[in-house]
């Protein structure tokens, strides 16, 4: 897809501040620091729409990205980071969770998981949250210029096998510095739209 117009739209915690549109949309999660932002930015062709930053626990509220006045991209906050309390862990957790459950606009899940290691338990927890709620699932490893491109194949492997993922489940290895992987990243989105 040719992104010509993106947007941040809101940074939303209550269903209340969702947008009022119909407009499909699709989340991306992950771990804290895993590269959410960064594969946004590569696949709108922007430098710094989606704030990176180098600290983890940086999103803490569903940011709303408008992409071509069709379709939002929502970046809900990293899991699995250990320098927040427990009671703002569970906000967070409670955040997303009303928002996968009761937003009917939700198209897809873009997990996203780091390809360099096996996923953490929080990831299989995110995984088995997704299926069980019968939600489409996207799981993108990013972080492949970080390893070589032989062993591509079996890191992917892992992250299969760890995830015990289905079989109608997509993969897809991307990096955000070469940009690899980012066409078959809208593709795959774009089935679910």
């Amino acid at each position: 897809m040719k992104v010509t117009k993106a947007d941040i739209v809101i940074s939303a915690v209550k269903p209340e501040q969702y947008p009022k549109t119909h407009l499909p949309e699709i989340a991306l999660a992950g771990r804290s620091n895993v590269g959410k932002s960064s594969l946004i930015n590569k696949l709108i062709n922007r430098k710094n729409l989606a704030r990176t930053s180098s600290k983890p626990g940086k999103t803490q509220t569903l940011n709303f990205y408008l992409i071509n006045e069709m379709l939002h991209f929502v970046d809900v906050p990293g899991y699995g980071y250990a320098k927040v309390s427990k009671k703002e862990r569970e906000a967070w957790g409670k955040m997303i969770e009303t928002y996968m459950l009761e937003r009917e606009q939700l198209k897809a899940v873009v997990h996203i998981v780091d390809v360099r290691h096996e996923p953490t338990k929080d990831d299989q927890m995110m995984y088995n949250f997704l299926k069980h709620f019968e939600l489409p699932v996207i799981v993108v490893a990013t972080k492949a210029d970080k390893i070589p491109k032989g062993k591509w194949q079996k890191h992917l492997k892992v992250v299969r096998e760890t995830l015990n993922m289905a079989k109608e489940d997509s993969l897809v290895l991307f990096s955000s510095e070469s940009g690899y992987g980012k066409d078959t990243v809208w593709k795959t989105i774009q089935q679910y739209l």
